[in-house]
């Protein structure tokens, strides 16, 4: 049959909708980029925040119109919208024939032909939920597992984690991923080289929380030792880490990425807040005050660190000052990447019982007021960096203009950061996934432009 996909989220759903598809196609199945030449249709969804669940819903029923006009025969819906409103969506959405949750992605192939699909073990065995209660996802592949990757194929995410062991008030992952479980090095390295060979070039490391990495499995320290052996892959040039946590970050992680070649020196530190009574009812560990000695140890241990951070603004009983001593916080640390949401109140959360008093229009004035000092911070920085040679990972050529190209430097992780445009280059001789040095000779807001550096 010929199936497609629509994969929604984050990247860690992306990897998800790549082993299915590798598993689709390890079974004979062609892929399809037209849903409406697909016999079966599959969309991997997200329900992270009202948005997320919003833009989930709109896109099943925009591929379930497939059903009535196109060749598609079959709609599955997979993912964390599956695995949180699993009995809702098929009593809503007629038009779905199999649902399947998040420690369900082995069960892709028979969703494929059939209706009834067990829950699966990580070792793809069925499992029999007692009662009303569905056991926590388990599953997570392998450096064996199908793959086909969905990106472009000089970079790469490899998910080194499933689930979480966190109880933040906001957030839903626990229950939608299960407990914490990590990846041995083993498999983590052997899939990095398996990539490595078919071409990729820089290694996105991923999971719930990435410096956890290792502790489940009572690996103190076996972050460090998995990016030093990563630091040897032949063929890899950039290994990233995202989504690191602020009570995990030791210093020997911090050595690695700042004594290994391959290592991006890049931190990804979601800390959501700056306020102690608002990081408090989150049920986040450490105050701003300790964030600060946080930032300058990793400063002063990593020399040339791109630092990025995300917050939240409006949870509940964020008062005045409360946001206030955010945009001082954000003001007095100069984080080179931020980006900012509003709060969303999530049922099933711990914060869904406290009264959600911060209005819509309240939330998105901080959003934007947060966003505009951040923008006053990176134009400073960025027209400083005028003049320095720097080295570019071409992504491939810019949407804007056919004789520019975009790309990254080391401090920009792809889809999430901002772009380094390169101009005055001749775009048929040099190929997406080919590193560039480049003079930066000017600067759009939050994106860079260069040109390729005489030697």
């Amino acid at each position: 049959m010929k199936i497609g996909m629509v994969s929604l989220g984050c990247p860690k759903n992306l990897v998800d909708s790549e082993v299915m598809l590798g598993l689709a196609q390890a079974d004979g199945h062609q892929l399809t980029a037209d849903a409406a030449d697909a016999d079966v249709l599959i969309v991997n969804t997200c329900a992270f925040i009202d948005k997320a669940k919003q833009e989930s819903i709109d896109t099943i029923l925009e591929m379930a119109e497939h059903k009535k006009t196109g060749s598609c025969r079959r709609l599955v819906v997979t993912g964390c919208m599956a695995e949180r409103y699993r009995d809702e969506l098929r009593e809503q959405i007629p038009e779905i024939d199999a649902v399947l949750g998040t420690g369900e992605v082995p069960g892709i192939v028979g969703a494929l032909g059939t209706s009834a699909i067990p829950l699966l073990r990580a070792n793809g065995e069925p499992i029999r939920p007692t009662g009303d209660r569905r056991p926590l996802p388990t599953y997570i592949y392998s450096a064996d597992t199908p793959r086909l990757l969905a990106t472009p194929r000089h970079y790469a995410y490899v998910k080194v984690a499933e689930g979480c062991d966190y109880a933040c008030s906001f957030c839903i992952i626990p229950t939608l991923r299960g407990r914490y479980r990590s990846r041995s090095p083993e498999s983590i390295v052997e899939e990095a080289s398996r990539l490595a060979s078919r071409g990729v070039k820089e290694l996105l490391l991923i999971s719930q929380d990435t410096t956890f990495y290792g502790i489940d499995r009572h690996e103190r320290g076996g972050l460090a030792r998995l990016l030093r052996a990563l630091d040897r892959v032949d063929g890899l040039e950039w290994v990233r880490m995202l989504y690191l946590y602020p009570t995990t970050i030791t210093d020997d992680v911090l050595d690695a990425m700042a004594e290994s070649g391959k290592v991006c020196k890049y931190i990804d530190l979601p800390l959501q807040h700056a306020s102690d009574p608002v990081l408090k009812r989150m049920r986040r560990p450490g105050t701003r005050a300790g964030y600060e000695r946080l930032l300058d140890r990793i400063r002063r241990r990593v020399p040339g660190v791109t630092l990025r951070t995300t917050f939240i603004v409006g949870f509940p009983g964020e008062t005045p000052d409360a946001y206030e001593e955010l945009q001082s916080f954000v003001r007095s640390v100069e984080f080179d990447h931020v980006g900012v949401f509003t709060y969303s109140h999530e049922e099933g959360t711990a914060a869904h019982a406290l009264p959600d008093d911060v209005p819509a229009a309240v939330k998105r004035r901080r959003q934007a007021g947060l966003m505009r000092l951040q923008r006053r911070i990176v134009e400073r920085a960025q027209r400083a960096r005028v003049g320095q040679r720097v080295r570019v990972l071409v992504d491939g050529p810019s949407t804007e203009h056919d004789l520019v190209l975009r790309g990254r430097l080391e401090g920009q992780a792809p889809d999430i950061d901002p772009l380094v445009y390169l101009t005055d280059c001749d775009p048929s001789s040099i190929a997406s996934g080919q590193f560039v040095q480049a003079e930066i000779v000017g600067s759009r807001a939050y994106d860079l432009v260069a040109r390729p550096a005489s030697a």
